[in-house]
């Protein structure tokens, strides 16, 4: 009985002496990760095909190293302008692991390590891109121009570690409190100058416009009164013509004085005056009937 058990428990034994080492010789790669097989503390291979992988039990380990994009906000920091303005900018990286080997060959393979490393290549590649501009200019290039030139020196510095910065840029980019106010005065004032400029050209184009455009109604007025005037002397020529049409024709002539005659006692008797009229006057002669 007590050699039955004995065998039993053997097997046991064995059973889970398996179950540890088949778990001790496999691993696992999750998506975005690179495992590192270290034998004696040197690293042998680096496998990066997500899944499970199989490796020498209790003389080899594995390291997992994260490949994906990282965001590193790095602390604030003063810095110097060519023309000795002092500055604070407010940088933040993006990077990843390209060399999982030299990643942990340098640095162990820990993060906090490499944003050492990479906060202090971004702070000297930005204070080296800013000493060798004045400070109109720094505000003037703010954006790709800057980030463009801290990426490319920090990268230079940190490629050592198997570490690429994929954007180190200036998210914040301010004068120093005692600074400020002489600054913007300043900047103020020069937009002022600017837009009085805009505002002096854009007046004398208006007048230009306004006396322009007097000119051409004054001509156009001009042509309206001498056109008005050859039509009234047209009319008055033909009122003539009529007229003198009218007396040439003796007919013609007494009935258009009767007529004339007609209107004006009308207007006469519209006035209620009185009238003395002779009796051989046109008048008498139209109440008469001759």
């Amino acid at each position: 009985m007590k050699k039955k058990i004995s065998i039993s428990v053997l097997i046991l034994i064995a059973l889970i002496a398996g179950v540890i080492v088949a778990g001790s010789a496999v691993f696992t790669v999750n998506p975005n990760e690179a495992a590192i097989v270290v034998r004696l503390g040197k690293a042998k291979a680096t496998v990066t095909e997500t899944g499970l992988h199989a490796h020498a039990p209790f003389i080899e380990d594995t390291v997992s190293i994260y490949t994906g994009k990282m965001l590193y906000d790095i602390p604030a920091s003063d810095v110097i302008t060519s023309d000795k303005k002092s500055m604070i900018a407010d940088n933040y990286v993006i990077w990843r692991v390209t060399d999982p080997v030299k990643y942990y060959q340098t640095l162990g393979g820990l993060q906090n390590r490499a944003e050492e490393r990479i906060g202090a290549a971004v702070y000297n590649a930005t204070k080296n891109t800013i000493s060798s501009m004045t400070q109109d200019e720094i505000i003037a290039a703010r954006g790709n121009t800057l980030t463009n030139a801290i990426t490319t020196t920090s990268n230079t510095d940190i490629d050592q570690y198997g570490i690429t910065i994929e954007i180190a840029e200036i998210k914040a980019l301010d004068l120093p409190d005692d600074n400020k106010a002489a600054v913007y005065s300043r900047m103020i004032s020069e937009r002022e100058n600017i837009a009085a400029g805009y505002t002096a050209q854009g007046n004398a184009e208006a007048q230009k416009v306004k006396n322009d455009t007097d000119k051409q109604v004054a001509i156009n007025v001009a042509d309206a009164k001498a056109k008005a005037a050859v039509i009234r002397a047209q009319g008055e020529a033909e009122y003539m013509r009529i007229l003198s049409a009218a007396y040439n024709d003796p007919d013609k002539a007494a009935f258009y004085n009767y007529l004339r005659g007609l209107d004006s006692m009308e207007a006469l008797a519209r006035s209620k005056a009185v009238i003395i009229l002779d009796k051989d006057s046109e008048y008498a002669k139209i109440l008469y009937g001759q």
